[in-house]
């Protein structure tokens, strides 16, 4: 016959079963904590921006955004290339290319802009960067009201492009069109005169887009169907 377990050896065995226990979360909390701080991979961030510089002609649109790229996680993220969509806009099926980046907001003739270039957002930390979107082809100009327009970006830890940002782009802000330069992207009431001129202008680059209906030729990318953000896969 089995002799019964004493009171002390349930006590003991009932205390190295706490213990182990106790130590197999302990050794999972530490496992957990050290992925999360350092290994864990973030995903890209941005915010709608509150001005864009714009120049628009018969022949090309180009626009330039101050962005502010955000890592939310510990590895650093490479960003390889940039795009910039008008989903809701058939005639814009061919996405605004990335162009350049240049030093700052405003163009100028003295400012250093840079070819585009694949770049790092280190873990955690935020970098602010100005791009420049050009259209390949002169078939879509803004009107002067506001847009749906969505920036994609490609990442070295993910396939095909993932969309960063959707926000409204204030187009009827453009009153001077062939002038390269800045406007608020905040949502104001443009004066009458302000209209006047934009209206004004608008007809002016349409008629001239008629005269000038051949299209120029460029580089193409065919982005995927944006998928939300640039983190990791699932």
């Amino acid at each position: 016959m089995v002799p019964l377990m004493t009171a002390a050896d349930q006590a003991a065995s009932s205390s190295l079963t706490g213990a182990g226990v106790v130590s197999v979360c302990a050794l999972l909390f530490t496992v957990a904590s050290f992925w999360w701080l350092n290994a864990r991979q973030g995903r890209l961030k941005t915010w709608e921006p509150h001005a864009f510089a714009a120049i628009v002609h018969s022949s090309s649109t180009r626009l330039r955004l101050p962005l502010v790229l955000h890592n939310t996680g510990p590895k650093p993220i490479v960003v390889q290339d940039l795009i910039l969509t008008f989903p809701d806009e058939p005639a814009s099926h061919l996405p605004l290319l990335w162009l350049s980046s240049p030093s700052r907001l405003q163009p100028g003739p003295d400012e250093d802009a840079k070819l585009p270039a694949g770049f790092v957002v280190p873990g955690r930390e935020a970098q602010q960067l100005f791009i420049e979107f050009e259209a390949p082809f002169s078939g879509f100009m803004p009107e002067a009201r506001d847009y749906k327009v969505q920036l994609q970006a490609r990442v070295g830890h993910r396939k095909g492009w993932r969309r960063l940002l959707t926000f409204t782009l204030r187009a009827a802000n453009i009153i001077d069109p062939d002038r390269y330069t800045v406007y608020n992207n905040a949502p104001v009431e443009l004066t009458k005169e302000d209209q006047k001129r934009a209206d004004a202008a608008l007809l002016e680059l349409l008629r001239e887009q008629g005269d000038n209906s051949s299209p120029d030729s460029g580089r193409q990318r065919n982005p995927s169907n944006g998928d939300d953000d640039a983190g990791p896969s699932r």
